[in-house]
């Protein structure tokens, strides 16, 4: 059997794929600014047959002689998705293989594959990085106490999983934590949210992690929050201003969210924005170093 063709776009001499990790569902509840009927009703008029559905990608990065993963997706957790590791597999991507995991964010679908069912780390030879105010979040007492009860095993599952990668363990406040790969603040939906862009050879593109969950409703609607962010309204208002930057700049995207294609451009329609996503070149990753 052929190796699994990923979604992927190249960036100078860096090569990104999305690699996507399935599926979970979330109430039109959660969504504030919109009636849950008027939310579904765009999501159907986008062509979406299962409207809270929610795709989850991670990002698999080759290039300069190294294999990066951009999240981890769920593992399972709450049997969501569960499915990134199996297609880095079918991929010809070994566990082993991953250099260094980046992280958006610790939310459990996006660390949940960080762990494999014995508990132990999902990826031996993985540097994790991630942004030092993320870390301080999850490990705050404090805000565990605070946190309503639906949110506590989010808790519990970020400090296992720092715990886990304690050795392999960096954190850092900005700039360009990878050659390549430059660490961009998004903040709102977490306390250390984090975008990574991409630049090499005059190209670029940005991951922008959880600018948005549900992108035929919060693109055209930046003022549609979700309950996942910790601050809602400043979620928006970073949501709002990347729109402007990114449309202006006709800067690439990918994000968690997105659909399976994993990559899209977001233009200007009328007084606001829609997402056009991009038709990719489908890679096999076995030749990881790229």
């Amino acid at each position: 059997m052929p190796p699994l063709a990923l979604p992927s776009q190249q960036v100078g001499d860096l090569t990104i794929s999305a690699v996507s990790d399935g599926y979970l569902h979330a109430s039109f509840d959660f969504l504030a600014n919109i009636d849950p009927a008027d939310a579904c009703h765009m999501q159907e008029t986008a062509g979406i047959t299962d409207p809270t559905s929610i795709h989850i990608n991670g990002y698999l990065v080759r290039g300069g002689g190294r294999a990066v993963l951009i999240d981890a997706g769920t593992g399972g957790f709450k049997q969501w998705g569960g499915r990134l590791k199996s297609n880095l597999s079918l991929a010809g991507i070994q566990p082993s293989e991953i250099d260094a995991i980046l992280l958006t964010h610790a939310h459990p679908d996006h660390v949940g594959g960080l762990m494999d069912a014995s508990g132990e780390t999902a990826f031996p030879n993985a540097e994790l990085v991630v942004h030092h105010r993320e870390v301080a979040f999850w490990r705050d007492d404090g805000n565990l106490n605070r946190a309503p009860e639906r949110a506590r095993g989010n808790f519990l599952l970020a400090r296992q999983v720092f715990e886990a990668y304690r050795d392999r363990l960096r954190t850092f406040e900005g700039g360009e934590v990878l050659a390549g790969l430059t660490a961009i603040p998004l903040p709102g939906h977490t306390a250390g949210h984090t975008g990574y862009r991409l630049d090499s050879g005059g190209q670029n593109l940005l991951v922008w992690g959880d600018i948005v969950h549900f992108p035929e409703i919060q693109i055209p609607r930046p003022d549609v929050s979700i309950a996942f962010d910790q601050d809602a309204l400043l979620a928006a208002a970073t949501r709002s201003k990347l729109l402007d930057v990114v449309s202006s700049e006709r800067l690439p995207i990918a994000g968690m969210h997105l659909g399976e294609l994993g990559f899209a451009r977001i233009e200007r329609t009328g007084g606001g924005y829609g997402v056009a996503y991009e038709q990719c070149v489908g890679r096999s990753a076995g030749n990881r170093r790229g």
